[in-house]
């Protein structure tokens, strides 16, 4: 299981977006900034409280899982932050290429 936490601010609704991938699914959850542990950067967010959470499964089409994903990310965060947290989850995937025609 890979998961990376990304310490937005207020680029991201909450402030705080954590995505975990496993063999079988991807799930992202937007947190909300706790701000008990100070406000930079460098704050420890590992107990900010979930607000929502987008869980999907990796064994269909891909397209259709990128599609999801980014939409979702969209809502949360800027269409830039969504292309990054996409593109770190496709990096930890482990899927083959498949051909659709």
């Amino acid at each position: 299981m890979a998961t990376k936490t990304w310490k937005l601010g207020e680029v991201a609704r909450g402030g705080v977006i954590t995505a975990e991938v496993t063999k079988g699914k991807v799930t992202v959850i937007a947190k909300e900034w706790d701000s008990s542990t100070g406000s930079r950067k460098s704050s420890n967010q590992s107990n900010a409280k979930e607000m929502y959470r987008l869980e999907v499964s990796t064994d269909g089409n891909d397209i259709e899982m990128q599609r999801k994903i980014t939409l979702w990310l969209e809502e949360e965060a800027t269409s830039y932050w969504a292309d990054k947290i996409l593109e770190w989850i496709l990096a930890k995937m482990d899927r083959k290429k498949r051909m659709f025609w």
